[in-house]
C-alpha cells in the first residue's frame, strides 16, 4: 500500500496537525506501508487530505490537486479527508464552507470528534461515509514514567500548553488562574505554568511562562506537574490534553467543543462561572483521577491503527466509490500534457 498524506511536516514545536502526520507516518511505515507527502507518483493507493487550504504552511497539496490527480493520473486512488478544524475554534467565517467544498472530492471523511462531525453535518457536508477517530499522542514520549505525584504537602503544580496563541485557546481561564494565584487563599497553595505562545492580551502576573517545547522536553516538563488544565474553546480535539493524560496528569477541562469526549472520566469538567469550585473538587479527588489516568485509552498507535483499518476497508470498496464519483476520468492526452506542464511549471 502507498499512502500520500497532505501535510508539509515541520520540525520542532508545531501544531497538532503536524504531530498527527508524524505519528501516522511512523506507524504506517512500521507496518511496511510506503508513505509520501505529494502527488508525484502514479500508483498511490490512498490520498489523505489533511489541509486543503493552499495558503496554509501545513498543506502539501489541495483538493484541487487531488481532483486533477484523479482526472489525469490515477482515477482508482481512494481519497479520504481528515477534518480537524472549524470556524468556531478561532471565530473565523470561511473555514467551514471551504472544507465542505473541498470535501466533495473525498470518498470518505474522518472527523476528530463527534462534536465536529455533528457540526459539519448540520452545516451541510454531504460525505456519505463518515468516521470519528480520536487523536492520540506518542506513548514513547508522553507516558507516566517519572510522573510527579502530588504528596499533599507541596504546592500544587498546575500546567497547560499550546502552540497557537489565539484567545480561544483558553486565555480567559488562564487569566483567572493567574488572578487566583494573587489571593491569600491560593498564593501558597498553587503554582501555574504556561508552556507555549502567549496571546498579547494575556495578563500573567503570577504565573511561570515557558517557550514552546516539543518531544521529550515537553513530556518531561508536563510530568513535573501535578494537574493539567485546558480552557480551549470549541476545540475539535486538541493534542495538548491528550499528551497530559498520557503523562498521568488529571485534567481540569472546560465544557466546550470536542474536548469533553476525550477528557470525561479522566478529570473534572468546569465552566466559566465555576472554575475555582471545580479546581477544589479535582484537588479533593486527586488520588482517584491519578488512578483512572492509568487506563487512558487514546494513543497515537490506537489512532493510527484505526486509520489503517479504514484505509484497508476503503480499498476493498474501491469499485463502489469509483462508480459513485461525481467527477470523471479525462482521457484527453492534450489536457493530460497541459496539466503535467502546469504542474512542472508551478513546482519551479
Amino acid at each position: 500500500m502507498k499512502v500520500s498524506i497532505g501535510t508539509n511536516i515541520k520540525d520542532g514545536p508545531w501544531g497538532g496537525g503536524n504531530l498527527f502526520a508524524i505519528n501516522l507516518s511512523n506507524f504506517l511505515r512500521s507496518k511496511g506501508i510506503e508513505v509520501i507527502y505529494d502527488l508525484e507518483d502514479d500508483d498511490i493507493d490512498i490520498i489523505l487530505i489533511t489541509e486543503p487550504r493552499k495558503t496554509s504552511e501545513s498543506s502539501s497539496f489541495t483538493h484541487v490537486d487531488v481532483e486533477n490527480y484523479l482526472k489525469y493520473i490515477n482515477f482508482e486512488t481512494i481519497v479520504i479527508h481528515r477534518i480537524n478544524e472549524c470556524d468556531e475554534r478561532k471565530n473565523t467565517n470561511y473555514v467551514n464552507k471551504y472544507l465542505i467544498y473541498a470535501n466533495k472530492v473525498a470518498d470518505e471523511t474522518i472527523f476528530v470528534s463527534k462534536w465536529l462531525r455533528d457540526l459539519y453535518i448540520k452545516q451541510g457536508i454531504t460525505s456519505k461515509v463518515n468516521h470519528v477517530v480520536y487523536a492520540g499522542a506518542n506513548n514513547s514520549i508522553f507516558n507516566k514514567e517519572n510522573f510527579l505525584y502530588w504528596d499533599k504537602n507541596e504546592k500544587i503544580k498546575l500546567v497547560t500548553h499550546h502552540w497557537g496563541a489565539n484567545w480561544n485557546k483558553g486565555f480567559n481561564s488562564y487569566n483567572k488562574i493567574d488572578q487566583l494565584l494573587g489571593t491569600a487563599k491560593w498564593k501558597n497553595r498553587l503554582a501555574f505554568t504556561y508552556i507555549g505562545n502567549v496571546h498579547k492580551k494575556a495578563n500573567f502576573e503570577n504565573s511561570k511562562i515557558i517557550e514552546p517545547l516539543s518531544g521529550d522536553k515537553l513530556g518531561n516538563e508536563l510530568k513535573s506537574h501535578h494537574i493539567y488544565i485546558t480552557g480551549s474553546i470549541n476545540e475539535p480535539s486538541g493534542n495538548h490534553h491528550i499528551e497530559a493524560s498520557q503523562c498521568g496528569l488529571p485534567i481540569l477541562y472546560i465544557n466546550s467543543g470536542g474536548v469533553s469526549e476525550y477528557c470525561k472520566g479522566y478529570g473534572v469538567e468546569y465552566s466559566d462561572d465555576n472554575l475555582e469550585l471545580k479546581l477544589e473538587e479535582l484537588i479533593s479527588n486527586y488520588d482517584h483521577y491519578v488512578e483512572v489516568q492509568k487506563n487512558y485509552p487514546n494513543s497515537s498507535d490506537k489512532m493510527a491503527q484505526e486509520f489503517l483499518n479504514i484505509f484497508e476497508n476503503a480499498i476493498e470498496n474501491k469499485e463502489k466509490y469509483i462508480q459513485e464519483r461525481q467527477i470523471s476520468k479525462n482521457h484527453s492526452k492534450f489536457k493530460l500534457n497541459s496539466y503535467l506542464f502546469r504542474k512542472k511549471l508551478f513546482r519551479k
